[in-house]
Formats: structure tokens, sequence, C-alpha cells
């Protein structure tokens, strides 16, 4: 009965997100029964090109570090705001909600490419953070029952617990970077005298998701 229970809460969960908190967790025993290493996962631009090692440029997204607080702490996060987002602005709109993650993987590729970041996990849980609470500006949050604020200083506040731990500060701050592009070109310059919406879902998505 619990077994039937649980499947029917997985199978409730919205496809996209399911597809990719399932890929981390995945990754993630994998790696905690070594199965993997981080080194056959990370992003790392000589592999990818000469070693076509093209992989990574998805495991990227999938691994968020040793089994640990810092790794659940991101897990929870990213699946807490990226159901959000498919349940709420993204409802009935899954190929929007598959480009809006084509979108930001690419950019924070594109800014790897130039950077030593060798996983962008928690970038894309920021991103997706930021997202949610630009859309969401009135809600109220209580962050460990420590402070109150609305939901546009969220992302703020992760990358300040995140400095806490003793983490760099550089992947949050790609996040809210990318997340803010995103956010401004969907929802803030279409809306402007004379503006035009930019970001166009391909047509493959749309007709692929439609069958």
């Amino acid at each position: 009965m619990a077994q039937r229970g649980f499947a029917a809460e997985y199978w409730g969960i919205p496809a996209v997100t399911r597809a990719y908190t399932t890929a981390c967790a995945i990754t993630t025993a994998a790696v905690q029964l070594e199965l993997l290493t981080p080194f056959q996962l990370y992003f790392n631009p000589e592999l990818i090109f000469r070693r076509l090692q093209v992989w990574r440029v998805v495991t990227t997204f999938l691994f968020f570090g040793p089994l640990g607080f810092s790794c659940v702490f991101n897990m929870i996060f990213l699946y807490r705001y990226c159901r959000m987002l498919e349940e709420g602005s993204f409802r009935g709109r899954t190929a929007d909600f598959i480009f809006m993650f084509l979108f930001g993987g690419f950019l924070m590729t594109l800014f790897g490419l130039f950077a030593s970041l060798f996983f962008l996990g928690q970038a894309f849980t920021i991103m997706l953070v930021y997202i949610w609470s630009r859309r969401n500006p009135y809600t109220r949050m209580n962050f460990f029952g420590l402070l109150n604020f609305q939901a546009p200083f969220l992302p703020w506040v992760l990358m300040g617990f995140s400095l806490l731990l003793g983490n760099s500060v550089i992947i949050d701050l790609l996040g809210i970077a990318v997340g803010h592009v995103y956010y401004f070109l969907e929802d803030v310059f279409p809306n402007q005298p004379g503006g035009k919406k930019l970001l166009l879902t391909p047509g493959f998505l749309q007709d692929h998701l439609a069958h």
C-alpha cells in the first residue's frame, strides 16, 4: 500500500520536474556508490571538444557534490521551485518550460567556457528560484524561521547563506544573472512600449509535445 502511495506521488510530479530531479538523484547515488566519479561528470571544454565527451554538457547540471547538507539543500530547492514553476506560470506550457531550461543551460554553458566552473547545477537551481521569485513578488517567505521577506529577495538570501557555508558566490551570481536575462526578455521587454517577444519556443518542441 505504501509503495503504491509512493508511486502515485512520484508519477504525480510534473514531467519535467520529475525527469530532472530523478536524473540528479540517480547521478548523486551513482557517485555515492562509486559507480561514477565527479571527474567523469564535470564541465571541461577541452574534453568536450577534443575528446567528444559531450555528456559533460549535461552532467555538469546533474551533480551537486557528495551527499551531505549542501547537496540535499540544493536538491530540495531544485525540486520545490522547479515544480512550482511547472505547475504555476508554465502550467500547460511544457514546451516553453523546456525551452527555458535550454536557454538557461546554454547561457551558463557559454559562461562556463570562459570561467573555471566545474558544476552548474547550483546555478541552475538559483535561476529557477529567481524566475519564480520575480513572478511571485508579493509572496511572503520565511527562511529557517529566522528571516521574513518577500519572494524577490530569496535568491540573494540563498547567496548569503551559500557564502556563510564557505562557498563561492560566483555560481549563485551566474544563476541570478541568467535568471534575470530570461525574466527580462520574457516578462519585461515584451511589455515595454515598442517591445516585442524575443524568446520564441522552437516549433519542433511545440510539435513534438503536442503529439
